[in-house]
């Protein structure tokens, strides 16, 4: 079987670690960078931490160039956080007929909020033979898939509550802006209220996948959001926040059945935690038969926890059935140490 083929669209904080992540792995090759206009022409190399070496060279084109019909077996696209603004990225990776694996968080469960798009992803996906799926490390799995098989021990669920004390440090400028790193608490307050800051992007879809999945029918969602004010001066690779401003964002997500509180979502984030004192960790706390309380700290570093999960979806994208698919339709999330060409079926490869 050939390599399986990659194709990266966005070689941002993400998209680069993704290339590193598969420059590692066996079974698999890059065949394509694509990247904003100031990046084109240039190697892929250039933007890595990982030399060449005797590698062949990749030179980032533009979309039109590099992403052509059955080039690949998988395009990984890493520019949007939101269905509506990836929406025509990928159409046209679908109608290239490739597989498509975005960090868009909005796709992790599109359905939440918007409906209309999901159809017609879906049905761009069938027609053209391919799967696509949005996945990373929240949404994708901390807040949504872990807390659904920890459901799976239980004999019934009264309550859920899922907590993400996280550093937003690995992430890159478009995090940065969402969340309000550097700005005035005034500023972020205005921002919250225009609606110019989105904070963490996932809360809807994370709690409908856990509720679809189980049965229970969420009637109304709601989210609040307030600024981690920062006392020292703090510096990630990618924000900066001065004493006085915003370091990161508080965020709570609620899911009610008929004005009942079922599901609640904890996520404060924020740039260097560790600097003030800050203990970071995942929680999954179930009311239930059995309850659950499950802890694992420090968390999970987003950063290259969504660049793995990107890079070990792959086989199960490229092996679905065409259509829009999601966390809780495919086969579980698992690392990938051999060869990659093991886990895809052979009449599934588009690059054969």
């Amino acid at each position: 079987m050939e390599n399986v083929k990659v194709i990266i669209w966005g070689l941002g904080a993400m998209g680069s670690g993704m290339a590193e992540m598969l420059l590692e792995k066996k079974g698999v090759d890059i065949i394509g960078v694509a990247g904003r206009p100031n990046k084109q022409g240039k190697s892929m190399y250039d933007f890595l931490s990982v030399k060449r070496g005797n590698r062949p060279d990749v030179i980032i084109g533009s979309p039109e160039k590099v992403i052509t019909e059955k080039a690949a077996d998988v395009v990984l696209l890493c520019t949007d956080s939101f269905t509506a603004k990836a929406f025509d990225r990928i159409k046209f990776i679908l109608e290239k007929k490739i597989n498509c694996i975005t960090s868009a968080e909005e796709m992790s469960y599109p359905k939440a909020k918007e409906p209309e798009l999901t159809k017609k992803i879906d049905e761009i996906a069938k027609a053209n033979g391919v799967s696509v799926l949005g996945t990373g490390i929240n949404p994708g799995l901390i807040m949504d898939l872990l807390v659904i098989i920890m459901t799976g021990c239980c004999k019934d669920v009264e309550h859920i509550t899922s907590r993400r004390v996280n550093s937003l440090s690995p992430f890159g400028p478009a995090v940065m802006e969402e969340q309000g790193i550097g700005i005035t608490p005034e500023a972020f307050r205005d921002g919250v209220k225009t609606g110019k800051l989105s904070g963490h992007v996932g809360f809807s879809e994370s709690i409908s996948m856990i509720a679809d999945s189980i049965g229970w029918k969420v009637d109304d969602i709601k989210q609040s959001m307030e600024p981690i004010v920062t006392d020292v001066d703090r510096k990630s690779p990618y924000g900066f926040a001065k004493a006085g401003n915003v370091a990161g964002c508080a965020m709570k997500g609620y899911g009610y059945i008929k004005g009942d509180l079922k599901i609640e979502m904890d996520h404060p984030q924020q740039i260097e935690p560790e600097q003030v004192g800050v203990k970071t960790g995942d929680y999954v706390i179930i009311k239930g038969t059995p309850s659950i309380n499950m802890i694992n700290s420090p968390e999970v570093p987003g950063g290259i926890g969504t660049i793995a999960m990107c890079v070990n979806m792959i086989p199960q994208i490229i092996n679905a059935r065409p259509g829009l698919q999601t966390m809780i339709t495919l086969p579980v999330p698992r690392a990938i140490m051999g060869d990659m060409r093991d886990q895809i079926a052979e009449e599934a490869k588009i690059v054969k």
